[in-house]
């Protein structure tokens, strides 16, 4: 299973500050608007997405389709091929991409220690 591009999305309490450590980093902005309340970071091949406002928890994030530099990928798993998998091996999805659509789709499960897992797919 290829789930693409992984970054953290984090829930912070104050952009400007978050912003600042992880530039202390080595981390720059790579996409996003600070005014809209969210940037992605990069450092390399680490993606780290900081959001203010936007949602209670972290979340782990992966981007079939995309690679860390949200470059398309000329060969993925569609992120409905990977719901259907994981719904095979008995995992309960917290949200659902709809089936039969293509595209742009996404997907939340939670890890066994109520982690947010996201399938974001945008291709």
């Amino acid at each position: 299973m290829k789930l693409g591009a992984f970054s953290i999305s984090l829930a912070v309490k104050d952009i400007q500050k978050s912003k600042a450590f992880y530039e202390k980093l080595g981390f720059s902005v790579f996409a996003g608007e600070i005014k809209k309340n969210y940037l992605i970071l990069k450092n390399g091949n680490s993606l780290v997405g900081v959001f203010q406002g936007m949602f209670e928890n972290n979340i782990l994030t992966f981007n079939p389709g995309w690679d860390e530099s949200a470059n398309k990928l000329d060969e993925f798993d569609d992120v409905r091929t990977i719901q259907q998998q994981l719904k095979k091996e008995g995992l309960k999805l917290e949200t659902e991409a709809d089936e039969t659509t293509s595209g742009a789709a996404s997907f939340v499960i939670l890890d066994p220690d109520g982690n947010v897992v996201l399938i974001d797919q945008h291709v």
